[in-house]
């Protein structure tokens, strides 16, 4: 839920002490600009809550007991993220300040066999990533969930051509009844995009195009700085209609010169004059689509995600080259690599739950979301700049 208008007192206490660290009540008064008995009465009701807690005492070496300071208690609970997809499921659990503190995968549900099996196999992942880190389920105050298809406001599989088992099911229903909290379902390839557009490379951008490319081609939308869902949740599922040279009726992309993208890639890297040829028509049908949806939209960036989006000197470079022509305009809209790569998703299932269900989450009915930190890991090793798992998420 989007919060509009004056913040409450409550809320803007809490607030200043998640993002701004601990605080006294006179500290608070003075940063609030508010009355001391208001910020106590406040103070009052986030201890009663346990959102905020006694932090240590600082000593100003003056006479007398220090004064008493107060914390955001920002482990009083977890927001849960999962990214489902038929290759791998992702989970990342964020505390109440919007720190990532853990995330693991997991196989995805391809080899489950029916619909209830995937969605089992799900909620033991969560489990799983729950308990390796000692956060008993009780914490959870929220999921947000990433899947593949079109999803409507309460969590109902519309349709998924990825996972059909759950189309017409009711996913956001049945996790609420596993983890006993609020859920907040959405589309993949939109919360990558929200992904990017909160702690990615699209930071700071308004109206962002982002394009996953890997199976398949789909596209999630930054207007305003909001994602773009439309009257039936459906904005961006344009894979089939915006790129028809590439797709076929399921929305998968196929290849001539060789099963397979990573395969088209590797021999027109050897010389192969006729996968370069395949590459080369991909490219500017990608280009045409990508033009038709510049002048649809306007927007002030594109960013490449999925499985391809890697290849910078066959795909992203040949595409900036070519995207001028099919627009012929004095202006260029730069094409961006996504940051996040295959976590993207599962971050953003964190960002939309916050978005979406914060005042179920603090308590506090207008309580804004938080920044999102992400979990500092160790780099890894490069991936394959044609792996092309990510076609899972839309």
């Amino acid at each position: 839920m989007a919060v509009t208008g004056p913040l409450s007192i409550v809320a803007r206490s809490a607030l200043q002490l998640r993002d701004s660290g601990p605080a006294t009540v006179n500290d608070l008064s003075r940063s609030l600009e508010i009355s001391r008995t208001s910020v106590e009465n406040a103070v009052t009701a986030l201890t009663d809550s346990g959102l905020i807690v006694d932090a240590p005492a600082q000593n100003a070496g003056g006479a007398g007991r220090p004064a008493r300071r107060y914390s955001f208690h920002a482990a009083a609970g977890t927001v849960v993220g999962v990214d489902i997809g038929v290759a791998s499921v992702r989970v990342v659990l964020a505390d109440l300040a919007g720190h990532v503190i853990a995330q693991r995968s997991f196989p995805g549900v391809a080899e489950r066999p029916d619909g209830a099996s995937k969605l089992a196999a799900v909620i033991e992942d969560v489990r799983g990533t729950l308990s390796a880190v000692s956060i008993p389920g009780s914490k959870v105050r929220a999921v947000g969930v990433s899947l593949p298809g079109i999803v409507d406001d309460t969590g109902r599989v519309t349709t998924s051509v990825v996972i059909p088992e759950w189309s017409g099911i009711d996913i956001g229903s049945q996790l609420r009844q596993a983890f006993g909290c609020p859920v907040a379902v959405d589309n993949g390839v939109r919360l990558a995009a929200v992904a990017e557009h909160h702690l990615g490379v699209a930071q700071l951008v308004d109206d962002v195009i982002y394009l996953s490319v890997g199976n398949r081609i789909a596209m999630g939308l930054i207007l305003g700085g909001r994602p773009r869902r439309g009257i039936h949740n459906a904005a961006g599922d344009i894979g089939r209609l915006a790129f028809r040279g590439l797709n076929t009726e399921t929305g998968q992309i196929t290849w001539r010169t060789a099963p397979t993208a990573a395969e088209v890639f590797a021999k027109a890297r050897g010389g192969d004059a006729a996968a370069q040829q395949e590459l080369d028509g991909f490219i500017g049908e990608l280009a045409h689509g990508i033009a038709t949806l510049i002048m649809t939209v306007d927007p002030a960036m594109i960013v490449i995600g999925g499985g391809l989006s890697a290849a910078h000197e066959q795909l992203l470079d040949p595409l900036r080259a070519a995207l001028p022509g099919h627009l012929g305009l004095p202006f260029q809209v730069p094409i961006a690599e996504a940051r996040l790569g295959a976590e993207a998703a599962a971050h953003g299932a964190v960002v939309h739950a916050f978005q979406r269900l914060a005042a179920e989450i603090y308590g506090i009915e207008d309580m804004p979301a938080p920044p999102i930190t992400p979990l500092r890991v160790a780099p890894s090793v490069a991936a394959d700049p044609t792996d092309e798992t990510t076609e899972e998420k839309q």
